[in-house]
């Protein structure tokens, strides 16, 4: 079993890269807290699902990675397609470009605590807000 965090979130992102959505038990605690919300790893689960089903060609790329103990501080950079509205932005057959900013703390190698914040200026942009936008 590795115990190396940074290695641990690469396999992680390996996971995610590959859709392969089961593998991520894994990684990810039965419950965790998402933004300050306790969510079960279904929810979360649920959540990456209906990302790559809104972003079929979606791919974590990795732009900044800082790794101290079992905390990770990421960067991930996306240039994707989206097919369904995405944060109250309706897709308009385009690839859009936008980045992440998440943090995760790691306990027994893996995932209980998320916070992301997703660049929606760089989403605003180039997509068009839907009437049901998220501020």
């Amino acid at each position: 079993m590795l115990t190396d965090t940074k290695s641990i979130y690469l396999l992680y992102i390996n996971a995610l890269n590959a859709h392969n959505i089961e593998a991520l038990a894994r990684f990810v605690h039965e419950q965790l807290s998402y933004n300050g919300k306790l969510i079960t790893y279904r929810d979360y689960q649920d959540m990456l699902v209906a990302n790559i089903q809104t972003f079929p060609d979606l791919h974590f790329n990795i732009d900044m990675l800082v790794v101290e103990d079992h905390n990770v501080a990421c960067r991930l950079a996306f240039d994707c397609t989206p097919q369904e509205p995405f944060l109250g932005f309706k897709p308009n057959g385009s690839k859009v470009q936008f980045s992440e900013n998440v943090f995760y703390k790691f306990r027994d190698g893996r995932i209980y605590e998320v916070w992301s914040i997703i660049d929606q200026a760089a989403l605003a942009d180039q997509l068009e807000r839907t009437s049901a936008g998220i501020y």
